[in-house]
């Protein structure tokens, strides 16, 4: 019978802003379990605190050079091995009750237009649903993960900041409840970090941030499929598939988002490559995922710009639905 694991934050199980692989895994679960992750901590190592000013602040930028984010892990699935894919399924998210968004100089998507930083700190209803803003402005909270990685190849540390073929600092706003998340496996067990949770974020994240904050409670179900040939991290809703392409500018990234789609779709659906470069035109959404600039902040790494293509289920017939579901799922 599938099994529920706890994993609580603490400085044993957290590493702030990197992924380490000297780390010994916070849990080792069969394929079909879950892992309980209650009460996350906020940025920098949880010492994030409501109502804190700007300044206050800033220094913890630099004291977390790789990066603000508190990651958790690493969870490792027996039996994966490389040339495998770990599904990460989100069962279940509530945010802690407050959250924020802020933007210091020289990062977003406008590094140079604005002369003060910005922060603002929201709180949320107890039932998780709105954040209010300001001018009467109230925004629908849709609760997600933002770094969900498999480490990657070698013994080197990885900025949770960046992301690419493993996953990681995807900032995918799709990864909310009910949503499964492919990663290929790289290393024995699949290690599997998560961190960064949102409570709303619009697709390109234009301002660098999210509505950050933590999770009172997460539960995610791990599990494994053997020889699955992903390209990169494919996602899953009950209405889509989406695929990720990762570049140094947008257009680089559409095109390789493109290609991955035109790669993928012969593959799990059967149809050719010209069939998939009309559809992708006729059919699929391609959207900003992020617009990343840090080369004005305190941290070592900059993300790569992010192209996600959604791809709907429901132009397929049930046959070709079912084949892209059992090559996901063999």
């Amino acid at each position: 019978m599938p099994t529920t694991h706890v994993v609580e934050s603490s400085p044993q199980t957290v590493r702030s802003g990197y992924l380490d692989p000297a780390a010994k895994p916070v849990a080792t679960v069969a394929p079909g379990d879950t892992v309980r992750y209650p009460d996350t901590w906020t940025h920098w190592g949880n010492e994030a605190k409501f109502g804190m000013s700007f300044a206050d602040r800033e220094p913890l930028r630099h004291r977390y050079p790789h990066g603000p984010y508190s990651m958790l892990g690493p969870v490792e699935v027996s039996g994966a091995e490389p040339g495998d894919a770990v599904e990460v399924s989100i069962t279940a998210l509530r945010t802690i009750g407050w959250g924020w968004n802020s933007f210091p100089l020289g990062v977003g998507a406008l590094p140079d237009d604005f002369a003060e930083p910005y922060l603002h700190y929201f709180t949320f209803d107890d039932a998780r649903t709105t954040a209010t803003f300001t001018h009467g402005i109230e925004l629908p909270m849709a609760p997600f993960l933002g770094v969900v990685a498999a480490e990657p190849a070698g013994d080197e540390t990885v900025s949770a900041i960046v992301s690419g073929s493993y996953g990681g600092n995807l900032v995918l706003r799709d990864l909310g409840i009910g949503s499964h998340l492919f990663l290929p496996v790289a290393k024995p067990g699949g290690r599997i970090w998560i961190g960064d949770v949102h409570a709303l974020q619009g697709d390109g994240v234009v301002d660098q941030t999210a509505i950050e904050t933590a999770a009172e409670n997460l539960e995610i179900r791990y599990d494994l499929h053997k020889q699955v040939a992903l390209p990169g991290p494919i996602g899953e809703t009950d209405t889509s598939w989406i695929v990720i392409g990762f570049a140094t500018s947008l257009d680089d990234a559409l095109v390789t988002c493109l290609r991955e789609v035109i790669g993928w779709l012969p593959l799990a659906a059967g149809i050719t490559a010209p069939e998939a470069y009309a559809l992708a035109s006729m059919a699929v959404s391609f959207r900003v995922t992020q617009y990343a600039h840090q080369t004005g902040s305190a941290y070592t790494a900059v993300p790569p710009k992010a192209v996600h293509a959604v791809i709907p289920k429901s132009v397929f017939p049930p046959d070709v639905r079912g084949r892209v579901a059992r090559w996901l799922r063999p």
